[in-house]
């Protein structure tokens, strides 16, 4: 189990509570169908299976996972330039990276 740390809140903060803020600031309009976009761009961690360990709480997944590494990422900010929903899942997926890029951080101090 993982420890209830500063990181850990940062972490599933950014997953879970970030989404629901983001649509209501900016999509206020359409905040529940933004919210539920943004919270299904976590299916991005179903590159998870090809690691073994399934889940370690204290790796860094950035250039870990296939779907986590910088040149996904490049197509993550691709997305931000293209029409709705695209751009929405943009953000939910760089909104993933930059979530997961806080275990890297907090590893390396």
């Amino acid at each position: 189990m993982p420890k209830l740390s500063l990181q850990f809140f940062i972490h599933y903060f950014l997953h879970f509570g970030a989404p629901f803020i983001i649509a209501l600031v900016w999509f206020r309009d359409d905040w529940l169908k933004i919210t539920l976009i943004l919270l299904a761009t976590m299916l991005v961690d179903l590159d998870h299976v090809f690691a073994t360990p399934f889940f370690q709480d204290d790796r860094c997944s950035i250039g870990l996972h296939p779907l986590h590494t910088y040149w996904a990422m490049a197509v993550y900010v691709a997305l931000l330039f293209l029409r709705k929903p695209w751009n929405i899942i943009g953000i939910g997926l760089l909104l993933h990276m930059l979530a997961d890029s806080i275990d890297c951080g907090f590893m390396a101090g």
